[in-house]
């Protein structure tokens, strides 16, 4: 099942520095084999955090976006549209979403779940009863 990348999955995959960098790469290499994906939602928040000023690694914009495309160009990526909203009630079970630090990552299973791929994060906090049909099998924590 393709795994689609959280947007700190992604950020330590193209930082070398990243404290999270080997432990995402030895997880990709182990994986690439069954496909990796990312998102406008992901793309865009990797960009945005890695040329930030205040980002220990910050890199100009245009090298953000370099490293970026170079690597979605790889033959195991494939970019998944956004192409859900939550606030359609079939979408999202709101009462399961214990804050307002849920409302990306579950947007972002949703997304998975949605392509038949399996979202890969940080984040053990993510409850998959905010999902409808996530299991188990679509959620892999680092």
């Amino acid at each position: 099942m393709r795994a689609l990348l959280d947007v700190n999955v992604l950020i330590a995959l193209l930082d070398a520095a990243h404290m999270h960098h080997t432990r995402a790469t030895q997880w990709l290499q182990q994986q690439i084999a069954n496909g990796w994906a990312s998102c406008p939602l992901t793309q865009n928040g990797c960009l945005r955090i890695m040329a930030q000023p205040a980002y220990p690694q910050a890199l100009p914009l245009a090298a953000v976006a370099s490293r970026l495309a170079q690597a979605a160009a790889h033959h195991a990526h494939a970019f998944l549209a956004d192409d859900y909203s939550m606030l359609d009630a079939n979408q999202v079970h709101w009462p399961h979403l214990l804050g307002h630090r849920q409302i990306t990552d579950s947007y972002l299973l949703g997304l998975a779940v949605r392509h038949q791929c399996r979202f890969v994060s940080f984040d053990a906090r993510l409850n998959l009863q905010a999902v409808p049909g996530a299991t188990a099998e679509h959620l892999i924590i680092l």
